[in-house]
């Protein structure tokens, strides 16, 4: 889950982001004056959600030794439980002028190498999992998770990467059970699920002031330190090697590190800055080593390894079922359809070498397990992504159970279904051919998950609003919660329900449709009725859940119905309040002729395009068509969460060949991939030539359209070091809001397409040409080729993008916001779609 950097404070705009809330500016980490955050953490935390015990019982360990002399912040009165994290020993602390008061004296090397832990990267039939890595009734040290991490980075083997997880997993499991929600929760790089904020709410500032303070390096000296590493956590490891204590400090463990990171995240009101950098202070003075570096990593929230949700919950999957199912609590079973026997590990065989296969039953009879086990755990997770319910649900009953203990629940959102993208509606019909299908607006609104429940005796009904990243945007639309309390209200029958929707800004004078321009405008949270100017719709398109009842597996045009005839168009007589509609459609048994003109209205409307649903399951051949003899494909019109499925098809204006002008743009930097592009340089920052200023000008972020054939070119070509690529600005280039974690020297032209010209307050390209506060950028860019044949001289130039913005102004199809800032999304894609991100401002996209 690690981030890149942000646009600076003065023109960046609300994250997504859940561990940390101000890691805008990675180059400023260690600048001479940085500023301090002082806001308030979000510390929402739902009920029950944050339980590191998970019915275990609690050890009570010691935390972190505290070498400072000054005293201790008075704890609030509201906050959750606190460790603990003053010292618990004693030792000689002298002074000298040339160190800050409190610092030891340095005598003995406080930078140790990891405990000698067995590697963790092997087959997971040779690592021996009895063997215990640590002190017998001890809690899981930190330096065991920290082993981990290290084996993760200094691999891009999945094989590794899943073995490495896995023997993780398992040997938590088998040693202490309540480190292994905390381990799930750092491995992710978050603290809580993402619909129950916990942030850490903390700035670079604080960070390099901590390192600093126990260091006693000066700011110059570890901005020196910065410069020729790039990364805090590096820092932060040189900057700890020269520190030598009299005393050694007790060992960090999993589960402390993770309530530290819990009491950082709760710190707030007057002088939590100040609080929140002794808790900081604390857990690097007692950081050992490699400890020091992911402490770091995590709390500036980039631990750059390779390992993301879909490896973690693979790993956690396998972890179970090797994992025998009386040690995990819950009825003892002479049969596990999951979990595997001792006898069945046992009488594995090791892997042959050079890679040579062998005949061995017992191995392929707990593959099978591991694949049943895995869809397993990604389902339950994609309907009710909380890792503590899940881990308490496994403790319960193991895997054979977990379907049962942790539901689809109304009030917790589930991960939404995303369609593949598509080009024309001649590739349409050759993909579904006669199969029965629903062309919908692709409204230009906000995605929202609605949620709704009616209340105990009060009859108060209890309503919740997703993003599509989960995110609760409940008090930003106070006027749909209305809306649905009305819904409520007129119809006695309804008990509960889960809407998938499209929140869109319209006229309250006649409903007609506004642009996203008009929702951005909306303020994000904490929204009272009286305070809303910009009025919304929402439109519904698919229903998951109705009155205690799961629909995901009924067929789509079941899914409608009900839609329909349950839900139909609401007004409330309510002034303010929002309304209520169904998408419009067109089915595909109206003929061609009809969808083409339905086609034709989406592009002359403000809508994106057309979403095509498929409509009952069916199959098709694997090349796309439904005749011949090849081999058939089963499409499934079944509502699959967090799955690209082409039962869902999105033809936006921007996908159709030969639609709106192009832009040469020349690659300025870019910053570090995540997930499968870790390793590559994704996404690239583009920029347009600026010829009043004779410079290159920032425009906007890419990262579709590249093949990995192109990413591997792109990284041999612009190598870290090279004459081509920099951690500095070596060349005269304008990259205003943005901050790539590196520099491209500017010698490539590329051509690029994208769905519209957006008002930015990131990028300056243009800016006086349409406004006098604003850019311009270029919304889902996507890379067509390179263009070998033009120079720097023939890209794109800023008059030629104010003129396709005032062209566009004409078509009505303008959008303000910065779309082009995109944010990874870890799904499973195929070589044929477009790989890359989604929107982190706007999450209406399907």
């Amino acid at each position: 889950m690690s981030k890149r950097a942000q646009p600076s404070p003065s023109t960046s705009k609300p994250k997504r982001t859940k561990v940390a809330s101000d890691q805008s500016s990675l180059e400023t980490f260690f600048g001479s004056s940085p500023r301090l955050n002082t806001s308030p953490a979000n510390s929402r935390v739902g009920k029950g959600e944050i339980n590191v015990e998970l019915n275990a019982k609690k050890i009570a360990t010691p935390d972190v030794i505290d070498l400072t002399s000054d005293s201790e912040p008075e704890p609030r009165s509201d906050a959750p439980p606190q460790v603990d994290l003053r010292g618990l020993t004693s030792g000689v602390v002298q002074h000298s002028p040339q160190t800050p008061s409190w610092r030891p004296v340095l005598m003995k090397n406080d930078v140790a190498a990891l405990p000698n832990y067995q590697p963790l990267g092997v087959d997971l039939f040779v690592y021996d999992v009895q063997e215990n890595p640590w002190l017998a009734n001890e809690p899981a040290p930190y330096s065991f998770l920290v082993h981990a991490l290290v084996t993760l980075s200094g691999t891009r083997s999945r094989i590794i990467i899943l073995n490495t997880l896995t023997n993780t997993l398992r040997t938590l499991l088998n040693w202490h059970r309540p480190s292994l929600l905390p381990s799930l929760y750092l491995l992710s790089n978050c603290l809580s699920p993402p619909y129950s904020p916990v942030e850490l709410g903390i700035g670079s500032s604080i960070i390099s002031k901590a390192i600093q303070h126990i260091s006693g390096l000066s700011s110059a000296a570890l901005r020196r330190l910065y410069n020729s590493s790039g990364d805090p956590g590096d820092v932060a490891f040189e900057a700890k090697s020269n520190v030598r204590t009299l005393v050694p400090h007790p060992p960090l463990f999993i589960v402390a590190v993770y309530e530290s990171l819990l009491k950082i995240a709760n710190s707030k009101g007057q002088g939590a800055a100040k609080q929140k950098q002794d808790f900081v202070e604390k857990l690097l003075v007692a950081a050992k080593g490699e400890e020091s570096r992911y402490l770091v990593r995590t709390l500036s929230q980039n631990l750059r390894v390779g390992a993301v949700r879909t490896s973690i919950l693979t790993a956690l999957a396998r972890a179970l079922v090797l994992t025998l199912q009386p040690s995990l609590g819950g009825p003892v079973r002479d049969y596990s359809s999951y979990h595997a026997t001792s006898q069945s590990i046992s009488s594995v065989q090791p892997l042959a070498a050079e890679g040579k296969k062998v005949f061995d039953p017992a191995r392929d009879e707990l593959h099978e397990k591991f694949i049943q086990a895995e869809a397993l755990v990604k389902k339950v997770f994609v309907q009710h992504p909380n890792y503590e319910h899940i881990v308490a649900g496994l403790f319960n009953g193991g895997l054979d159970s977990l379907e049962e203990h942790v539901p689809l629940t109304v009030g917790i959102p589930l991960h939404p279904t995303l369609g593949s993208p598509t080009r024309s509606l001649d590739e349409i019909y050759d993909r579904l051919g006669d199969l029965p299908f629903a062309a919908e607006f692709k409204y230009d609104g906000q995605r929202a998950q609605i949620h709704g429940v009616r209340g105990g005796n009060n009859g108060n009904p209890s309503v919740h609003i997703f993003s599509r990243h989960l995110e609760d945007m409940t008090t930003k639309y106070p006027d749909i919660v209305h809306l649905v309390k009305c819904i409520f209200k007129d119809q006695p029958r309804l008990q509960s329900f889960i809407i998938d929707s499209e929140i869109v800004a319209i006229d309250p004078a006649d409903g007609g449709l506004k642009s996203f321009q008009e929702l951005s405008n909306r303020a994000r949270k904490d929204v009272e009725m009286s305070d809303i100017k910009v009025s919304v719709c929402v439109y519904a398109f698919d229903l998951m859940y109705l009155d205690g009842e799961v629909l995901l597996a009924r067929p789509f045009r079941e899914r409608r119905s009900l839609l329909r005839s349950r839900f139909p168009p609401f007004l409330p007589s309510d002034k303010g309040a929002g309304r209520f509609d169904h998408v419009e459609s067109c089915e595909s048994d109206a003929g061609r002729d009809a969808i083409e003109e339905f086609w034709q209205k989406a592009i002359e409307s403000r809508s994106e395009g057309l979403m095509i649903k498929l409509l009952s399951s069916g199959t098709m051949e694997e090349d796309g068509t439904q005749k011949g003899n090849g081999k058939r494909k089963q499409l499934s019109a079944t509502y699959e969460p967090d799955k690209r499925t082409f039962a869902w098809l999105k033809l936006k204006k921007d996908y159709v060949v030969g639609l709106g002008d192009t832009l040469d743009m020349v690659p300025i930097g870019a910053w570090h991939g995540n997930g499968r592009k870790a390793g590559w340089w994704s996404p690239v920052l583009l920029a347009i030539r600026d010829p009043s200023n004779d410079c290159l000008v920032a425009v906007c972020k890419c990262m579709s359209g590249f093949s990995d054939a192109f990413y591997k070119e792109m990284v041999a070509h612009y190598s870290e070091g090279s004459d081509n690529c920099s951690r500095q600005p070596l060349w005269e280039t304008n990259t205003g809001g943005f901050r790539p974690d590196v520099y491209f020297r500017p010698h490539k032209v590329w051509e690029i397409r994208g769905a519209d010209i957006t008002l930015s307050p990131v990028s300056l390209a243009a800016l006086g040409l349409v406004s006098s506060l604003r850019g311009l950028s270029l919304r889902f860019p996507r890379f067509i080729k390179a263009r070998e044949d033009k120079s720097l001289e023939q890209a794109s130039t800023t008059d030629f993008l104010a003129q396709m913005w005032k062209d566009q102004q004409g078509n009505s199809k303008a959008t303000v916001g910065d779309a082009d800032d995109y944010d990874l999304m870890d799904v499973e894609v195929g070589p044929e779609e477009i790989a890359g991100g989604v929107e982190e401002l706007v999450d209406f996209e399907p």
